[in-house]
């Protein structure tokens, strides 16, 4: 068993883990990273080998990873687990989760998606501000059967249109809801609200925001929360960002404003009768959100990281008419048309493109630096969208400079590689090996043949 550090582990960072540790009488440790996926991997270890894990013990074939750029002959990296992230796992309260950076050849290595995320937040620190972020998540919850369709979760007749249906949210409080707005309180996650959305057996959680990285920590982890409690209750959760053609998608909206680092102050927060624009945002917000237009379509490209994202990126395809998708390149207020929007009451900036198959590190990355830069350069938006973008028509839309978003996983992928910014955040070379992965997929998507096809054509001719 090797280790990235030699030193003793600071007695202030140890102590109080092996408190947690015997009190909660917990047996093994969660040393966990992220694949491109933002899919959580790990090795388990007895809490005999406390110290040893924090020093990096646990190494791991790289190029054995989905996104994880290293060749067959390169040397293993090494999780190094994060003290402050620890979690006592609440379905198996015998195991600590940590989250955790890679390291290879005693340093930080290169191309570790969390190492990324930090290394804008570190400019941010450098800038003068703590990055807050909040995840609006949405999921299906269905249950398993014997056909290929799935079976939402809800055992009531199936409405056109459940969005807030208050039995059908009820109905969830008996089993497997319960446990899981439980569990995140129970953590210190602070659930708020939660509802059943516009799909059959689909729901959303909000819980209060924290700083960037431990959200994108907590965002991972309550996949793998969500997911095991429904599994407790027979049934999955699937965070596919559109599961059937004709329902709503799944978004995963990242909210996000800047504090003061120094005294916590929201510096995106304006009564809105100071802001010419009425929706309570500061210069300095606006400067943000200046930053994140220009970079638009690589943020998409991360956020919404998929083949089938893009099946929820579009303005109809569902039984309640309009998708309330953002598909354009535009900002505003209270306007769910917009893919940027300022909500009510001002003071943080939502896109609204995320969905919930993203890699929150690497969206939250992008997003970030793309602001910073705004604010760097002291950029100025184009006016904001106050209309209906999917009732305009297309030059209505061009005259006032509003686009389409990417429409497929390949548009992203090329917005993407395009992006100087981009490959600044990320390096070359984990840039090539998303892009490498992304093309791919979407090339076995594009030569898979669909039921749809075979249904339209076998017999046509």
């Amino acid at each position: 068993m090797q280790t990235v550090f030699n030193d003793p582990i600071a007695p202030e960072v140890l102590a109080p883990l092996k408190n947690a540790i015997e009190q909660q009488q917990i047996r093994y440790l969660i040393p966990s990273y992220v694949d491109l996926h933002g899919i959580p991997k790990t090795k388990i270890v007895p809490t005999a080998f406390l110290e040893k894990m924090l020093k990096g013990s646990e190494c791991f074939t790289g190029a054995a990873l989905d996104g994880v750029p290293q060749d067959l002959s390169d040397n293993e990296v090494c999780a190094v687990p994060d003290p402050g992230s620890f979690i006592n796992v609440p379905w198996r309260p015998d195991c600590g989760w940590f989250a955790s950076d890679l390291w290879l050849d005693g340093k930080p290595f290169e191309h570790c998606i969390r190492g990324r995320l930090k290394r804008v937040l570190d400019k941010a620190d450098r800038m003068g501000f703590t990055v807050n972020t909040g995840v609006e998540a949405e999921f299906y919850v269905f249950r398993d059967n014997d056909s290929d369709e799935p079976e939402p979760v809800s055992p009531r007749h199936h409405l056109d249109k459940p969005a807030y249906d208050t039995v059908r949210l009820m109905d969830n409080l008996d089993g497997w809801l319960d446990d899981v707005v439980s569990a995140m309180n129970e953590l210190g996650w602070h659930v708020y609200s939660f509802d059943h959305e516009d799909g059959i057996g689909q729901f959303e959680l909000d819980f209060d925001f924290s700083d960037a990285l431990t959200m994108a920590d907590r965002f991972v982890f309550l996949r793998v929360l969500v997911g095991e409690y429904a599994r407790r209750h027979g049934a999955f959760a699937s965070f596919m960002p559109k599961p059937y053609g004709d329902k709503a998608g799944s978004g995963a909206h990242y909210n996000i404003s800047l504090a003061d680092k120094n005294d916590g102050k929201n510096l995106f927060s304006l009564a809105p009768a100071e802001d010419p624009h009425g929706f309570g945002l500061t210069t300095l917000g606006y400067q943000f959100i200046a930053g994140v237009m220009r970079h638009l379509p690589a943020i998409q490209a991360l956020s919404a990281p998929t083949v089938n994202s893009y099946k929820r990126l579009v303005m109809k395809g569902s039984t309640s008419g309009y998708t309330w998708a953002p598909c354009f390149t535009s900002w505003g207020g209270n306007n769910r048309t917009n893919t940027l929007r300022i909500p009510g009451g001002g003071g943080r900036v939502e896109l609204r493109s995320a969905d919930s198959a993203c890699n929150p590190y690497m969206g939250f990355a992008m997003m970030i630096a793309a602001g910073l830069e705004g604010i760097e350069q002291e950029l100025t938006p184009t006016p904001p969208n106050r209309v209906n973008l999917y009732l305009d028509t297309e030059q209505a839309r061009a005259d006032k400079g509003i686009y389409w978003l990417p429409r497929d996983l390949a548009e992203a992928a090329d917005a993407l590689e395009a992006d100087s910014l981009a490959h600044e955040v990320f390096g070359d070379t984990l840039l090539q090996s998303w892009l490498d992965f992304k093309r791919q997929e979407y090339l076995e998507y594009q030569l898979e043949v669909s039921q749809w096809e075979r249904k339209r054509y076998l017999k046509m001719f």
